[in-house]
């Protein structure tokens, strides 16, 4: 069994699942956790992935906190949280302080809603999204010189956020304005300048998701075809944005929560988990823009469902609690390389075997295994399992440091790559899109049926004079990324 230790041993018993943050290194995680008693106040909850087994520390203050506590842990351990006073938010750090809890106040933000956004490259800055009726004000919370202090103030109401690359300097939001959403990126060593970074066509409404700052890959969410679809699209690439068939799921939810590090220069070869939420559970999805299919495998009983990273040698992590084991990891080994297409239920990585196993990123030894019962099945209609039903039979494998992979050294003479060309709508839906898609006047996005349309869409805009090798990915000698839009879609 995995064993979860706590500083305080005297500390109640916790129920309830709630959303968990995991550090931008892996190093930490942090949640709000319930006590299981009648009242069933929340307090903060921080668990260490680092070492050699996975273990929670309650960091209790003197009063219960309320359900609307954001946090965010750092790489050096301690977590950062806000809280709503009055017509402001308090910004607090807290530490494990000998039986107790340390907190140290940062400051205070005036501000009617305050969003923390994902944990910062580096793992040492806190920043936050303030949006009000007409613009959206960036806080950086935690790393500045005195306290809280404002990085830039922008036109439009500003969600989600999604970092482009390892240094911390590019930062993409989704900007509401004039009626349409589309996708800016926030240059944060130009003193918060903003530009373009999504447009498909002109009337859509466009949101990332996901970026992997190696491969370049975007998962994008989007309503260009006429309804809304997930779609894929490489950084600086000029080819056009994919809507996959397989991606559309005739019934839940599909949310993509990680992406597979390290793969330079091959965005297609690059994995996304999803959850997916059905009638019948939380299932697992594991895809590559490379393949035709959603693979789904069953989540671990008690995943924090939609947490999770992957480590450097592709191993995804997915924290679960349950009633026996309030602190746990599963390490899953999802097959990397190319796969057969899918058919039949397909046992693709359980262990039970006496001395070691090597599996693609990930070697298992004896006493040690992958999530139990990992099965490849056609999906979690009909035939899914639901979530809980796979019964562990050893312990979870115990997670150790996860690094991210390190950004290639650019070259001395980079230099910044002007961007300020005007941006190209499309014209036009292609031929076999839906009579609802939105047009501009050229053709360009992409709806795959799974096969023939399935192809390349990975490519390096022309590099100018000057430009970086090309060895280098476009988009990593990028300051400010040239806008993802539509090109005439290649003939065939």
């Amino acid at each position: 069994m995995t064993i979860c230790a706590t500083e305080d041993a005297t500390a109640p018993a916790r129920s309830h699942r709630a959303a968990l943050t995991i550090a931008a290194d892996g190093s930490y995680a942090a949640r709000l956790a319930r006590h299981d008693d009648a009242a069933g106040s929340w307090f903060p909850e921080r668990w260490t992935l680092s070492g050699p087994e996975p273990y929670a520390v309650p960091l209790q203050g003197t009063q219960p906190e309320e359900p609307d506590s954001a946090l965010l842990p750092l790489t050096d351990g301690r977590v950062l949280i806000t809280r709503r006073v009055a017509d402001r938010f308090a910004v607090s750090l807290l530490y494990p302080a000998g039986p107790g809890t340390g907190e140290l106040l940062l400051g205070a933000v005036p501000a009617p809603e305050l969003t923390l956004l994902p944990p910062a490259p580096g793992g040492t800055l806190g920043y936050a999204l303030a949006p009000e009726a007409r613009t959206t004000t960036l806080w950086l919370l935690h790393g500045g010189a005195d306290g809280p202090e404002r990085v830039t103030r922008i036109p439009g109401r500003c969600t989600g956020g999604v970092w482009l690359d390892r240094s911390g300097r590019l930062l993409a939001l989704d900007r509401e304005l004039d009626g349409r959403t589309k996708t800016v990126v926030v240059d944060l060593e130009r003193g918060g300048e903003t530009g373009l970074l999504l447009q498909i066509t002109d009337e859509s409404n466009d949101r990332l998701l996901l970026a992997d700052p190696d491969s370049g890959l975007l998962l994008v969410r989007s309503d260009a075809p006429g309804y809304d679809r997930l779609g894929w699209g490489v950084l600086g690439s000029s080819r056009p944005v994919r809507f996959p068939e397989c991606l559309r799921p005739a019934e839940g939810t599909l949310t993509p929560f990680a992406m597979q590090p390290g793969q330079m220069l091959a965005p297609e070869s690059c994995a996304v988990a999803f959850r997916r939420e059905a009638a019948n559970g939380t299932w697992l999805g594991i895809w590559r823009p490379s393949e035709r299919q959603l693979r789904h495998f069953p989540a671990p009983e008690g995943w924090l469902a939609g947490a999770g990273l992957w480590t450097a040698g592709g191993a995804l992590l997915l924290p679960y609690a349950t009633e026996a084991e309030p602190c746990g990891v599963a390490r899953m080994a999802v097959p990397l390389g190319p796969v057969e297409p899918a058919g039949p239920v397909r046992s693709v990585g359980r262990v039970e075997t006496a001395g070691p196993v090597e599996m693609p990123g990930l070697t298992e030894t004896a006493g040690l295994m992958a999530m139990p019962g990992l099965m490849e099945t056609p999906g979690p209609v009909g035939q899914g399992q639901p979530l809980g039903s796979v019964e562990p039979v050893g312990s979870v494998e115990p997670v150790g440091p996860v690094r991210p992979a390190e950004a290639p050294v650019q070259p001395t003479d980079a230099r910044v790559r002007p961007t300020d060309a005007p941006v190209q709508p499309v014209q036009g839906p292609p031929s076999g899109a839906p009579s609802g898609a939105r047009s501009g006047s050229g053709g360009g996005i992409v709806l795959d049926a799974g096969d023939a349309d399935n192809r390349s869409t990975a490519s390096a805009q022309p590099q100018p004079t000057g430009a970086e090798p090309r060895h280098v990915p476009a988009h990593l000698g990028m300051c400010r990324p040239v806008p993802l839009q539509q090109a005439p879609q290649a003939a065939r």
